[in-house]
């Protein structure tokens, strides 16, 4: 049994006119500057998209890194926390993904208790059929029905973060075996029509 091949959810046109829109409304919402906090190690290629679409205001840039949720316990864990001070200061934190909202709910009571001025969140992509507590992030790239993506950031077991573009996969079929779709997706090119 062969699996379909990934669908293109979003090339890199798409991806493009995303940061620039999300970039214009930061930009326009936080005339003083902005601490941008990416969270790792999804985040990571989005954020630097967006920051370097943010021409006309102070962008800062940090990091946050937090554990898998513990089994049994529900509970994660700071990794990695802010180096820059943030209190006083407009925050956004930058997520790929906004799924359930757990791990955003935390972090956002993490970043709260750091006393910024105002803390928003801008997501590359929005899942709100699977949200469990109800937030709502700021600034949306694209919403997305219940689909498993990988690429631009998004990945399965540590592959695929580096495809320029995002995918509609078969969890089923990276589950068995991760690098399934490796050839592929890294053979595609460009991947400029969806």
């Amino acid at each position: 049994m062969t699996a379909a091949s990934p669908a293109v959810l979003l090339d890199r046109a798409a991806l493009g006119d995303i940061v620039r829109r999300l970039a214009d409304e930061i930009t326009a919402d936080h005339s003083e500057g902005v601490v941008l906090v990416g969270v790792l190690k999804g985040a990571m290629i989005f954020l630097s998209d967006l920051a370097r679409a943010i021409t006309d205001i102070d962008v800062t840039v940090d990091f946050l890194a937090i554990s898998r949720y513990a089994p049994d316990s529900g509970r994660v864990r700071i990794l990695k926390d802010l180096d820059v001070e943030v209190a006083g200061r407009d925050v956004v934190i930058v997520e790929d993904m906004v799924d359930t909202g757990l791990t955003l709910g935390y972090l956002l009571g993490h970043v709260r208790d750091l006393g910024p001025r105002q803390v928003e969140v801008c997501t590359l992509l929005d899942r709100p059929v699977r949200r469990i507590v109800p937030l709502r992030a700021r600034y949306v790239g694209e919403e997305i029905p219940d689909v498993f993506v990988l690429g631009y950031g998004l990945h399965f077991a540590d592959l695929y973060r580096n495809v320029p573009y995002v995918v509609d996969a078969d969890r089923a079929v990276v589950s068995a075996r991760p690098d399934a779709y490796v050839a592929e997706l890294y053979g595609r090119g460009s991947a400029s029509s969806s």
